[in-house]
């Protein structure tokens, strides 16, 4: 029987062809997060002026603005969880460290206030402790994991209610209040505000005309103060695991942690360091809440948790550690965020925002697999 041999030149165009191919499919399963939410805005825009005959916009920038600042704790607590997903890890225990920083440094202030100190002192006095109360908590964390070998998981599950107990215990249960003014400032004012019209329509600088009733409803307030300090930790996030050794060290801790070790890779200190960063991220988050609401709340950033995960999963951060960007937790909040304030805007029943979520997570999970299982781990990292 006769054989038919492939001449090399059909090999060579077969071979092409099929490399085109994949390095399609790696490159929509890199973009696809950033597609999505394209397609949510563009969506959404049409959808919410349709619905409500061109009364409502949903690309505006009070509602832009709105978004930005509703992201803000939940990207924050996702910095964080970004290096500990990268690490092969998890960290439950960001969402009651975000509460018992909140409790921490409503107390401090309010009761240094009221004792005659300096309001903008007391203020300092109170991030730092607040920031430093979470820290404490990622110490304990990344020690037991590191140093005794316990999974993270259990580790982080557990200080998650020791967190949540201290925090109602130092508050008594009770969402502290009587907090000075000034730090309701810090928490909502802005760096611009956008008077669209009345007498004095234009755009200021760090403080806002007196403006009449009537006028304020074309106040818009651009970059509020709690949006530019989370902006600054995002680029300092981004640089340190882009540029630096400690985030080569995070990859590889990630991607092997037998071969990091060999490597000479610090794993155990370099895996405090990385829950260190985690609560404190989360203890920002709670500082800035306090500031926002003027109140210390316990529960602040339990309903964020999982939103938190859900972030950095969407973003692209393989739950196997080794890959993933501070930029694709970005895309991930911002998906997250874009997706419950239109569906609020479009009068959706509130209870289909964690159905669309929770298709969103399995759907990147999915694509995450699915690009491990045909590139492997190493070339889609």
């Amino acid at each position: 029987m006769a054989q038919t041999e492939a001449t090399p030149g059909t090999m060579t165009v077969s071979t092409s062809a099929a490399e085109r191919q994949k390095q399609l499919i790696y490159t929509l399963s890199r973009v696809w997060a950033w597609a999505f939410l394209l397609g949510l805005i563009i969506f959404f825009t049409f959808a919410v002026l349709g619905t409500t005959d061109g009364r409502v916009k949903f690309y505006s920038i009070r509602n832009t603005q709105s978004i930005l600042v509703a992201i803000t704790p939940v990207l924050l607590m996702g910095l964080g969880q970004t290096f500990v997903i990268i690490t092969a890890g998890i960290d439950l225990s960001v969402g009651w460290v975000m509460g018992l920083s909140s409790v921490v440094s409503a107390i401090i202030v309010r009761d240094l206030a009221a004792d005659g100190m300096d309001v903008t002192l007391a203020i300092l006095i109170s991030i730092v402790a607040g920031i430093v109360a979470a820290a404490i908590v990622g110490l304990i964390n990344g020690l037991i994991i590191a140093r005794l070998k316990v999974p993270s998981f259990i580790v982080t599950l557990g200080m998650s209610f020791i967190a949540r107990g201290a925090a109602f215990l130092i508050g008594g249960g009770m969402t502290i209040g009587g907090l000075p003014p000034e730090l309701r400032n810090l928490g909502n004012e802005s760096l611009l505000y956008l008077v669209r019209a009345g007498e004095h329509s234009g755009l200021y600088f760090f403080k806002a005309p007196e403006l009449s009733r009537a006028d304020l409803r074309s106040l818009d307030r651009i970059f509020t103060w709690p949006v530019i300090i989370t902006a600054v930790i995002v680029v300092v996030a981004i640089f340190v695991l882009r540029k630096t050794q400690f985030g080569r060290h995070t990859y590889a801790i990630g991607g092997n942690r037998e071969a990091a070790l060999r490597a000479g890779v610090p794993v155990d200190r370099h895996t405090v360091m990385i829950y260190i960063m985690s609560a404190t991220t989360a203890g920002v988050a709670g500082v800035l809440h306090t500031a926002r609401f003027s109140g210390g709340s316990a529960v602040a950033g339990d309903p964020l948790l999982l939103g938190s995960i859900a972030a950095v999963i969407i973003g692209g951060v393989s739950l196997f550690g080794g890959s993933g960007t501070v930029t694709g937790t970005i895309i991930g909040a911002l998906i997250i965020a874009v997706l419950q304030t239109g569906l609020v805007m479009l009068n959706v029943d509130p209870f289909w925002q964690f159905v669309v979520v929770g298709i969103v997570v399995i759907l990147a999970v999915l694509i995450d697999q699915s690009r491990d299982l045909i590139f492997g781990r190493a070339e889609a990292a």
